[in-house]
């Protein structure tokens, strides 16, 4: 199943978080908090202003980005977890 996004909102792959501490002590998934870092899978086409006028999206598919722990809606598509959020709810973009 392929997810196309509507107006202003991107699909994300989380980024795995490291599972071992500096020390050496390795984190169950249990305790590990979610990662706040993905990758852009699609993008949508951009939000319509009140009168019709489409304003482009700033990302592009490729794009590392930092968004909040808890923003969006995770999706499973063909066995894989994604995120569904608006460009708004994205901090930026790792250069």
């Amino acid at each position: 199943m392929a997810l196309r996004p509507l107006h202003d909102r991107v699909i994300i792959k989380r980024l795995d978080n490291e599972r071992t501490t500096a020390s050496g002590i390795v984190i169950p998934d249990s305790a590990a908090e979610k990662p706040d870092q993905g990758e852009v899978l699609a993008v949508g086409p951009g939000k319509k202003t009140e009168d019709g006028k489409l304003i482009p999206m700033d990302l592009k598919v490729g794009d590392k980005v930092l968004f909040g722990k808890y923003a969006g809606q995770s999706v499973k598509v063909d066995g894989d977890e994604v995120l569904v959020i608006r460009e708004e709810e994205v901090f930026a973009v790792v250069q």
